[in-house]
């Protein structure tokens, strides 16, 4: 298949074509001409009134719930959903039934996924069962495919098995990736403890459950001398801390969720269980830090924690609902909603090229020659969101109908072309 962009804005701050406006030409998923006006009759045109182009997207913490849960999302929904949001890349956690803690899990992930335009990679159990208790095969997840280790939606509580996992991932210099909870202190809270859950009469779960858990983690980190990436960072306090020890050289790297840059404590007020997600929605001076870090660089990279949940499991009491929104298809709409003032290069940058240098992936070049992953996007568009833009098997979304600002035109990858 041919595939012309037609006047297209590169974003490729390391290329020489970047800010340029140039016709590209896709050969077989090739990269075969970059030029001001190029003609292909048999060509596929993709255009629009201010299109742009960057090296396609990659997200580094998501749930597909496949196998055990297909009905909330599978393997096919999400990569959809990923494709729909702009995604080439996606990095699943392990916390499907069974876990994905061996290497035949991994096979599994990897063959059913294989051929897609979206390439999906399985993130490995740190423990087995997901229990915390004893470490899972990581070396053979390794040398069947899995990207990086993590207990994923359940966080390492024990010291002592983090430890170890730490090591372990330094014989093939492996990252471990910890959503920083402390589940001793926040496992009964259901929002953000402060002014709002006091109003509310419910149980709060306290920043500080976030800032032990980091500053737990970043000692393991130094004593192993180990990669460590903390994703879902939520307070003020916490990016802090991640930033003292990226200025101390430790191998410290974290990531933040678009509704975390977006939403607030004060959001809850209306009992909204879309907008019941763990870690919590914090406050406006936290997101306010979150902002400022993703500004400054502290921020790594953006994951979008897509966690789908069916109608039953949100449709009930804010005490009874299930964790977590759907993300994927709003994330780009999200982040330039919450951060308008963020430029299109650093926000690529987050999208693209640091995810990947993160986890040691190859990077993506957008030249001549260069095989095709890229992400086509309008950064300016306004639009609704509604049901259409979904592709996910759920819709528990807290955006839906609300105006957003940055549309996903198309991706192009493995040889295939996946229109939004």
């Amino acid at each position: 298949m041919h595939i012309l962009l037609k006047s297209a804005r590169i974003v490729a701050p390391l290329s020489p074509l970047h800010g340029q406006t140039q016709d590209i030409l896709i050969k077989d998923g090739i990269i075969a001409d970059i030029a001001d006006n190029i003609t292909a009759k048999d060509a596929r045109v993709i255009q629009g009134e201010h299109l742009h182009v960057s090296a396609g997207w990659m997200d580094v913490f998501a749930h597909f719930c496949d196998p055990g849960q297909e009905y909330k999302e599978d393997l096919n929904s999400g990569a959809d959903a990923a494709a729909r949001g702009g995604f080439t890349t996606v990095m699943i956690v392990p916390n499907t039934q069974p876990a994905l803690h061996t290497k035949t899990q991994i096979e599994y992930v990897l063959s059913k996924t294989r051929y897609g335009v979206v390439n999906v990679l399985p993130i490995g159990a740190i423990s087995k069962n997901l229990e915390g208790a004893s470490l899972a095969e990581m070396y053979e997840m390794r040398q069947t495919g899995a990207v990086a280790f993590s207990d994923g939606l359940k966080p390492v509580q024990s010291s002592g098995i983090l430890l170890k996992a730490l090591q372990y991932v330094k014989a093939f210099n492996g990252t471990i990736i910890q959503i920083p909870d402390d589940t001793s202190i926040s496992g009964h809270g259901l929002m953000h403890e402060g002014i709002f859950s006091t109003r509310l009469g419910m149980p709060g779960k306290p920043a500080i459950a976030e800032e032990i858990m980091v500053r737990r983690d970043i000692e393991l980190a130094k004593y192993t001398d180990s990669n460590i990436h903390f994703t879902g960072v939520s307070t003020r306090q916490g990016i802090e801390l991640i930033a003292a020890a990226k200025a101390q050289g430790l191998k410290v790297t974290c990531s933040v969720t678009p509704y975390h840059l977006l939403f607030t404590e004060a959001d809850l007020m209306t009992y909204d269980s879309f907008l019941k997600v763990n870690p919590p929605l914090r406050s406006q001076d936290d997101v306010d830090a979150l902002r400022e870090a993703v500004q400054n660089g502290t921020v790594d990279c953006i994951a979008t924690h897509h966690q789908p949940q069916d109608w039953d499991a949100k449709q009930v009491e804010f005490e009874y609902a299930k964790n977590g929104m759907i993300g994927l298809e709003s994330c780009f709409s999200i982040l330039r909603t919450a951060l308008p003032n963020l430029g299109i290069e650093k926000l690529t940058d987050l999208l693209s090229t640091a995810p990947r240098k993160i986890f040691g992936l190859p990077a993506v070049t957008l030249e001549k020659g260069a095989a095709a992953n890229l992400t086509c996007f309008e950064p300016d568009a306004a639009y609704t969101f509604t049901d259409k833009n979904i592709a996910s098997k759920s819709k528990n979304t807290p955006v839906l109908g609300k105006a957003l600002k940055g549309t996903v035109i198309a991706v192009i990858n493995n040889k295939q072309v996946h229109l939004s």
